[in-house]
């Protein structure tokens, strides 16, 4: 098997592990082996669907960028629907997510650290938009567990006179530190557990360690703002939704 011409049998066998993990579900009965099956099965289906629109968007002048656009407001109907259908939290999202990606794209191109193709210009913005959303979906799942988890403290803070942006302030704090802990972790220990996606794929290229290095470092620091900063506008936006206009907590299940 050369590079590039991967056999289906390893494929399959990259399958090992799955197998491992539905045994030991069936054995101790946790009952996730559906929840596997099917996420291994969606996995193939998603990412050979992409495989072949791709080879058409490669080809194109405006379909990358369509593509982009597309990434980026799935991911802000994902925030929504966390959001329990928020619409407000979505604009937000929406706002902070692409506005990160844009940020993100000017960067890399603009400053030279990749050639600008459509392969690169949609490489860059997965990697942006598929570390940008997860963490900002935790955030709104959080801030919605907290009407459950902490709704004492909310009606204390009321009864003591804080106000939505008082509130939104200590939640907001609390759920953000919280949702911020994947990203900040990966970031404390890239280069010592793992080497990171972007570098690994230079290195097989053949790029030289110190040049695939400092490309890495441009990449995950603009993930890790971008990371933050969606994180803290849309965790801040949903704070303050926990209560009503004539602060109430707001009635809404997690």
């Amino acid at each position: 098997m050369s590079q590039g011409n991967l056999d289906y049998w390893a494929v399959l066998a990259s399958l090992t592990l799955v197998g491992v993990a539905i045994g030991v579900s069936i054995w101790r009965g946790l009952g996730l082996e559906r929840t596997i099956i099917w996420a291994s099965i969606r996995a193939a289906v998603q990412l050979l669907a992409a495989g072949l629109v791709l080879t058409l968007v490669f080809d194109s002048r405006f379909l990358p960028w369509i593509w982009v656009a597309g990434m980026v407001g799935y991911s802000a109907e994902v925030v929504r629907q966390r959001a329990k259908g928020d619409y407000r939290i979505r604009n937000i999202g929406l706002l902070a997510i692409g506005g990160s990606t844009a940020v993100s794209l000017l960067v890399v191109f603009g400053l030279g650290v990749l050639d600008f193709t459509p392969v690169s210009l949609i490489v860059t913005a997965g990697i942006t938009v598929g570390n940008t959303m997860p963490a900002t979906v935790l955030a709104v799942t959080r801030t919605n567990e907290y009407l459950v988890t902490g709704r004492g403290e909310l009606e204390g803070m009321l009864a003591l006179g804080f106000g939505r942006t008082q509130v939104a302030k200590v939640v907001g704090a609390i759920v953000a530190r919280s949702a911020l802990i994947p990203q900040l972790e990966r970031t404390k220990v890239v280069g010592l557990i793992a080497l990171p996606g972007a570098m690994t794929g230079l290195l097989l290229a053949g790029v030289d360690p110190i040049q695939a290095v400092l490309i890495q470092l441009v990449v995950m620091y603009l993930i890790l703002g971008s990371v933050t900063t969606s994180v803290l506008l849309v965790t801040m936006a949903s704070a303050r939704s926990l209560l009503t206009t004539d602060l109430r907590v707001r009635e809404r299940g997690v």
